[in-house]
């Protein structure tokens, strides 16, 4: 990453331009011509250079017609990089910005061919070169305040990059004007420069919030040929509020002595480093009986706003609630039986549960009898539909039931249709929330949060089960599956 040259332009409005400064860096200009093959274009001197960026940048007063090749919305210019024309062809990428009556100019190095033209991003050099402009201009505008300061100013500039950009390559250096006496740039008193996804820095307060969300997801027959499925996904959202440019923090996941392992960890790119016994269990490999049980420790640099630290599958030995459907057709009359367990280990404390059961492609509900041994049930009859609403509690033999007959008049065109429930081919869909539960039993102990900073933080935790696409289909019709098992 290099700069085959830098320019500082002065431009009032309704004056022509002049160059105050530019260096160029001839070593850097034979790599370009090696790397950019025949695309290479030759740096103008500072008289043609100058007359191409006016033009480009539209502050030529001799020329303020349109354009086409300028000015035409396929040129719509929002990365303030531009292409010169020029006698020797196309110069590009030239980056440059206007402020306070300067034009702030790089030409960064290409370490390709420029034809085909390459996407920006994958030009390093342009990001460097706007690095060395912003500090060009942090430089400029400091206790500026008259042309003789300025020309005062204009005058370090060699010193300033000789120190900063030796032989046109940039280094990591404080550009501030308050830093240079007599020509000497010091280094940036900052111990640890911040990572790219810190943005910020946090002055407060410090605290740590940390919440993992659990999804499971579950698909059941009630089949002896077809076998039910479910997969829990997890999701672990962190708040660090912490002082300090690059603050360490430590945040561990743990299981109990029971719990599921979790797989298919994918990370922050803000984890620092990583167990690889942490990132080798996956759900793909079904015969691996040696997944790693944690305790999963993730040492990081967080960023100041709240992001997903991990996310995660697990393979949990039973469903949170099992159950079985039956819709069948009887004189004229639907008959339907729905069962609901819930398996003793989950933690029988919900935010909300309810069951819904659509009857799609039929018309509107124009009678029905049920029995319900616990919740009450809900009928939306424009939509065809019955809501189970179980409540935030199951009884203490932990399984309930419906049952009962339903009838529907002529479908209309407000009734829902779906080309897979056909016939008797439904399904009842679950819906509910248990807060400070996991299927698979993960935690974070707030003891176990280690901060590397000054003052003691404020740790919080949660973790919650939401259902996520929870069918179960009827039993006495076919169902959609994505295989079955072979029975020997």
């Amino acid at each position: 990453m290099a700069l085959r040259g830098l320019w500082l332009v002065g431009h009032e409005q309704g004056s022509c331009g002049t160059v105050l400064f530019s260096r160029r860096y001839p070593t850097v200009e034979k790599r370009a011509k090696c790397l950019n093959g025949a695309s290479y274009v030759a740096v103008p001197e500072d008289g043609p250079f100058l007359k191409a960026l006016l033009f480009e940048l539209r502050l030529a007063d001799e020329d303020q017609s349109f354009i086409e090749r300028r000015d035409g919305c396929s040129r719509i210019n929002k990365t303030s990089v531009y292409a010169l024309q020029t006698e020797s062809g196309e110069l590009w990428p030239v980056v440059a910005f206007q402020k306070s009556g300067l034009v702030y100019v790089g030409l960064p190095l290409v370490e390709q061919p420029l034809a085909p033209r390459p996407p920006l991003i994958s030009i390093s050099g342009v990001s460097q070169a706007f690095a060395v402009l912003s500090g060009l201009l942090a430089f400029m505008n400091s206790s500026q305040k008259s042309k003789a300061e300025r020309t005062s100013k204009i005058g370090q500039l060699p010193g300033l990059l000789m120190q900063s950009c030796p032989l046109g390559t940039p280094l990591d250096m404080n550009l501030n004007g308050s830093s240079l006496e007599s020509n000497h740039v010091a280094p940036s008193s900052h111990p640890q420069k911040p990572p790219a996804w810190r943005t910020s820095t946090y002055k407060g307060k410090p605290q740590v919030n940390v919440c993992i969300t659990e999804k499971v997801k579950s698909v059941q027959y009630d089949k002896r040929d077809v076998s039910d499925m479910w997969q829990v996904y997890g999701t672990v959202t962190c708040k660090c509020d912490i002082e300090g440019t690059a603050p360490n923090v430590t945040i561990s996941l743990n299981l109990p002595a029971n719990g599921s392992p979790l797989q298919d960890i994918l990370a922050h790119p803000c984890v620092t480093s990583l167990d690889s016994a942490v990132l080798t269990s996956s759900s793909v490999d079904v015969m691996d009986d040696s997944a790693f049980s944690g305790p999963y420790k993730f040492p990081l640099i967080p960023p100041a706003d709240p992001f997903d630290l991990c996310f995660y599958t697990s393979q949990v030995p039973v469903p949170p609630i099992l159950g079985f459907y039956q819709l069948k057709e009887e004189e004229s009359q639907w008959k339907f039986t729905v069962h609901l367990k819930l398996h003793e280990s989950v933690k029988n404390t919900f935010e909300y549960c309810e069951a819904r059961i659509p009857f799609l492609n039929r018309g509107p509900i124009t009678h029905l009898e049920y029995k319900v041994s616990y919740g009450q049930l809900e009928v939306a009859k424009e939509k065809s539909l019955l809501v189970w609403v179980i409540g935030q509690k199951f009884p203490k033999s932990l399984e309930i039931s419906l049952s009962g007959t339903v009838a529907f008049g002529a479908l209309n065109q407000e009734q829902q249709i779906d080309p897979v429930c056909t016939g008797n081919t439904t399904y009842i869909k679950l819906y509910f929330r248990i807060l400070d539960f996991t299927l698979t039993g993960c935690y974070t102990d707030p003891h176990s949060i280690q901060v590397f900073s000054s003052g003691k933080p404020k740790i919080s935790t949660a973790r919650e089960l939401l259902s996520s696409d929870y069918y179960i289909w009827n039993s006495k019709a076919p169902a959609p599956v994505v295989y079955r098992t072979l029975l020997f």
